[in-house]
């Protein structure tokens, strides 16, 4: 292997040759942390006036840092900023231009720091910000499945057990268990922000520093709740990234669960929904395709997010207190979670608002599948027989059904009398589609005033936030 002279490294003092061409290349990560250089430089400014509030810059320095900073923002944010592999990660990119621009104050802003302390703040005020625009976009999603719930309160569909008919419920009742899943994946998210706001600024290396600090300032300057305790945890602490990649798997896990009913509710042989063309495709050779992609492509999506969790996991598991180098690769995995979450999210909050329900179909789906029986096992319950033998009646009146081709609602009532000769003309009443969904009125059921009432809780809950 060739080797290539450099003299840019910032901790090259110590070493006498230059590092290998290849090994530069390895171990730089500078192609995907450039991606925190407004962290960096958020974290920077508040460390830089935390270093003159207790003495260590002068005032006139600051405010060099400070221009520096500002200009160094500018570069990036324009596009004209110069990122270096021989610089390796982003934090030694923006420390030598600020040094290029200010001159020798700029090598006095790591005073009292680590990049093992800056990288750990500049990864916790990044997944701060993206957890609050996931905040949001699963608001927005819940807002939209809420209120196409409450669109939807009497549209009568089938419920499943094993993908089989069950027992009719409304469209609006299903949809609202997809938002309790939603609402828990929310308190979990929370709960992951509520950990990871501790500050890690001031760890240094991993015993802290003999300068006189104010890890307190910083914290609050960057709007953190507190230090963290202890600076070797500081430093080496990932438990936050892996947290926050298992509330994205187990949400991917739920969005692929809606996913999976989507896919199925738009073929021909449910027709339950209609999804807008904008979030489908069509066929390259068949011209009456109209393919769910949007939600078939979310459901693949969770492969990848699972994959980043088993990774963090992997990657921490036999690390040894404080920080080590196999921590540069806790970044790929987090930031691709980040934007597949992101992007999960914004489609689908964009996609469910506009799905429309195919009333018609759902109804006849829900009227072919004996999905009353239980209804009617209830009612003989009612008259006195005990459930288990209501079953067994309830159970040859389906398979009189299932021959006759008669739904038990379709039996005349003389028919549904040799199965139990107590049963009365009200049979009608609970064996009806409406009958059955009304009946389930209490919390957490079925009945339309029911699902009105848990969607107004719902959207007062959003509100709360």
């Amino acid at each position: 292997m060739s080797k290539e002279q450099d003299t840019s490294k910032l901790w090259g003092g110590r070493f006498s040759e230059a590092t290998d061409a290849f090994v530069q290349r390895f171990t730089a990560s500078v192609q995907f942390d450039q991606r925190m250089a407004t962290e960096d430089i958020t974290g920077s400014l508040a460390h830089a006036d935390m270093l003159c509030r207790v003495g260590v810059l002068s005032a006139s320095e600051l405010a060099e840092i400070q221009q520096g900073l500002t200009q160094v923002q500018t570069e990036i944010d324009n596009g004209s900023f110069q990122w270096s592999i021989a610089l390796e990660d982003v934090h030694m990119n923006i420390e030598a231009r600020l040094t290029e621009l200010i001159g020798v104050t700029g090598k006095k802003l790591h005073t009292g720091r680590s990049r093992n302390d800056q990288v750990a703040t500049d990864i916790r005020l990044y997944l701060r910000s993206a957890i609050d625009r996931i905040a949001a976009e699963l608001t927005r999603l819940q807002h939209g499945t809420i209120e196409l719930a409450a669109q939807n309160t009497d549209t009568i569909m089938p419920g499943f057990t094993h993908l089989q008919t069950a027992q009719p419920v409304s469209f609006g009742h299903h949809l609202l268990a997809w938002n309790e899943m939603l609402q828990r994946d929310y308190g979990r998210l929370m709960d992951c922000r509520a950990r990871l706001n501790q500050s890690p600024l001031g760890a240094a290396a991993l015993a802290g520093t003999t300068y006189p600090i104010d890890r307190e300032h910083t914290a609050a300057a960057l709007g953190f709740d507190k230090p963290t305790e202890n600076s070797l945890d500081s430093v080496s602490d990932r438990d936050f990234a892996i947290e926050f990649c298992a509330f994205a798997a187990l949400l991917m896990t739920h969005l692929s669960r809606v996913s999976e009913e989507l896919v199925l509710w738009t073929s021909v042989q449910f027709n339950f929904i209609e999804l807008p063309d904008r979030f489908c495709t069509g066929s390259s050779i068949m011209p009456q395709k109209k393919n769910p992609d949007v939600p078939e492509l979310v459901r693949g999506k969770v492969g990848r997010v699972n994959g980043n969790l088993v990774s963090l996991l992997t990657l921490m598991k036999s690390q040894p207190l404080a920080y080590n180098k196999d921590n540069q690769e806790d970044k790929e995995p987090l930031f691709d979670t980040v934007d597949t979450v992101v992007d999960s999210l914004r489609a689908f909050a964009d996609m469910i608002p506009s799905i429309r329900a195919q009333k018609e179909s759902m109804r006849e789906a829900a009227r072919r599948g004996f999905s009353t029986a239980t209804d009617l096992a209830d009612y003989l319950v009612g008259l006195g027989l005990p459930f288990r033998d209501a079953h067994e009646v309830v159970g040859k009146a389906v398979a009189h059904g299932v021959n006759s081709g008669l739904d038990l609602a379709e039996m005349d009532l003389a028919t549904l009398q040799t199965f139990c000769a107590d049963i009365n003309a009200d049979v009608f009443e609970v064996l009806t589609l409406e009958g059955s969904v009304a009946a389930r009125d209490h919390l957490g059921g079925t009945a339309p005033a029911q699902v009105t009432a848990a969607a107004e809780r719902a959207l007062a809950r959003l509100q709360e936030r």
